[in-house]
């Protein structure tokens, strides 16, 4: 699942799955989802069932006392908002007011939806156009060190 699109979001906080982007869930019978809060930038992370599982098995065997790692648990896992979509409809996908706030989305008409191989993020479409230009969001997180436990991970 590769490739960036312009989604409409609905005045519920709904968005629909591409069209293009469907039949991976049929063919894999995803029909469960993972929201949550992208730790770096103002954007969010979804994820297909299975590839939450081996995310949050991850981060939740992870040393709880150093305080960057205790951080992303809070952000990803404590933030985390999972549902159940119609693989067989329009997968409709809806959005929690407090994960759109984050992503900066609460009062936009579309959302850059941005396919990452096995997840998805969502962003506030002129945050995705500065990051793709070099410029830098406030809310970026950029020059934390992290721990050896965490950078071999992928988010």
């Amino acid at each position: 699942m590769f490739g960036f699109n312009t989604p409409s979001i609905d005045s519920k906080g709904r968005i629909a799955i591409p069209a293009r982007y469907r039949n991976d869930f049929r063919a894999q019978n995803q029909n469960t989802i993972v929201i949550t809060k992208d730790p770096q930038y103002p954007s969010l992370k979804i994820y297909p069932e299975l590839e939450w599982n081996s995310i949050s098995n991850k981060l939740q065997s992870l040393q709880g006392l150093d305080p960057i790692v205790r951080n992303l648990q809070w952000t990803i896992l404590g933030n985390a908002y999972q549902t159940d979509i119609d693989i067989e409809g329009r997968m409709l996908i809806r959005i929690p007011s407090d994960l759109q706030s984050h992503a900066e989305i609460s009062q936009q008409k579309q959302v850059a939806l941005v396919g990452m191989g096995k997840k998805f993020e969502i962003w506030n479409i002129q945050n995705w156009e500065m990051r793709q230009t070099g410029g830098s969001l406030s809310t970026e997180i950029l020059d934390v060190v992290l721990p050896e436990s965490i950078k071999e991970m992928s988010f």
